[in-house]
């Protein structure tokens, strides 16, 4: 997904928001929302510093995607899930956008029901509403993308997720996103957020392992970084844990063999 299909995604998005917006208003959800219990705890399933040194995983539901086209034909949301669950992720993404990644806002609660496990909505927050919708939808995290968003917002959707008790995970790609963003991080509660570093180069689309590596040693607090994308082996993971990076999110890669969980028991194996 170049820069440039990032700001494409970004309009559709608005326009798509504006039109739910209408058809379902703010009090409606927020209604919904407080008929529900409190969200699982997705920063505390992820850092965990009594658990053993180990990487912990959040394992990506995802049938499509701008890059790869349709990567599973026989995508079963919540077998998939199930999968993860049984071979030791910590957390789940679900990616909810339809038009580009397959996916559907409802799969989150049918995942809930059947996994234990926090689930993580992976789509493109660009309005306040949606957090409120994420919430009504079951999802106990949400994705910040640095690059859709300016700093006003990061800031207002991180309170307005700490508020509803939903764990953000602020996603950045380059070291200019690095910086602008991450003295927001934590705000205005450390417990309930996280960083990401996309490995994903936007202007070539190629993923580099070296670019989390590379960008940690200009965060503190390494205990709450991500690496995300470009995660295939057992060895990638212990490359990241050697810099002090212990939660990974693995989307691409286990949905592409032949049964996801294996293949998600096979990169946690100790080496």
């Amino acid at each position: 997904m170049a820069a440039d299909a990032l700001s494409k995604i970004v309009q559709r998005k608005k326009a798509e928001v504006a039109k739910l917006k209408a058809s379902e208003p703010l009090e409606a959800l927020q209604a919904r929302c407080r008929q529900l219990p409190r969200p699982r705890n997705f920063f505390q399933a992820l850092v965990q510093p009594s658990a053993p040194q180990g990487s912990r995983i959040i394992a990506e539901v995802k049938r499509k995607s701008p890059s790869a086209g349709v990567i599973r034909q026989d995508f079963d949301p919540v077998d998939i899930a199930a999968r993860y669950h049984e071979a030791g992720a910590s957390a789940i993404s679900c990616l909810t956008d339809e038009a580009d990644f397959g996916g559907r806002l409802e799969f989150i609660q049918m995942i809930r029901e059947r996994v234990p496990l926090p689930v993580l909505r992976k789509d493109f927050i660009v309005d306040a509403w949606q957090i409120w919708e994420s919430r009504a939808a079951g999802a106990d995290a949400i994705l910040l993308i640095a690059e859709c968003l300016t700093e006003g917002q990061i800031v207002d959707f991180q309170i307005q997720a700490v508020e509803l008790g939903l764990t953000t995970l602020l996603e950045v790609h380059d070291v200019e996103s690095l910086y602008r963003v991450q003295h927001h991080v934590g705000f205005p509660h450390r417990g309930y957020a996280l960083l990401g570093i996309n490995n994903r180069d936007l202007r070539t689309m190629t993923t580099d392992l070296s670019h989390t590596l590379r960008l940690a040693e200009l965060v503190e607090d390494r205990s709450i970084l991500v690496s995300e994308s470009g995660i295939r082996t057992a060895e990638d993971l212990r490359r990241l844990r050697s810099h002090g990076v212990h939660i990974a999110l693995v989307g691409e890669h286990l949905m592409k063999q032949p049964d996801p969980g294996v293949a998600l028991r096979e990169l946690l194996r100790p080496i």
